[in-house]
């Protein structure tokens, strides 16, 4: 099985835990011609009225603009990897699994299926945690 793997930076903004809030951010991403492929939003544990999303990919200066002004910033304490490959049962397990078994402790694991392909997105908590996941996960591409 082929899985492509790469890192991503993830961009995190607050917004207010209200109809509208995290339309309001996206439209104005879209203006920029942001095309994300991961967005992920959920309230504030324990904080009433707030909450945040993480979106990715945000690139380019006119992207990079309009993100910042609408009060989003590229994560510094979240590392992002994105592995893709054929939607396969126990695709998920496996990659948490061979990440376990290195002592790669996760942050955060999102993952989803359309038609064929899966797509995982896999937060670790620093830049070499982050190089050594990849470098675990593509040890599956000579395994499979």
């Amino acid at each position: 099985m082929k899985l492509e793997i790469g890192r991503v930076d993830v961009w995190v903004a607050g917004i207010k835990d209200r109809p509208g809030g995290l339309a309001e951010k996206l439209e104005g991403l879209a203006e920029a011609g942001a095309n994300l492929e991961f967005l992920l939003a959920r309230r504030v544990p324990g904080k009433r009225q707030e909450a945040v999303v993480f979106a990715a990919p945000i690139q380019g200066a006119k992207q990079t603009k309009a993100a910042r002004e609408l009060g989003f910033h590229k994560s510094k304490s979240l590392h992002g990897l994105r592995v893709s490959g054929p939607d396969k049962p126990g695709l998920g397990l496996m990659l948490s699994q061979s990440l376990a078994k290195a002592d790669i402790n996760l942050r955060g694991f999102s993952g989803v299926a359309v038609g064929k392909r899966a797509v995982f997105h896999i937060a670790l908590d620093t830049i070499s945690d982050a190089g050594k996941a990849a470098r675990i996960l593509r040890r599956l591409n000579t395994k499979a």
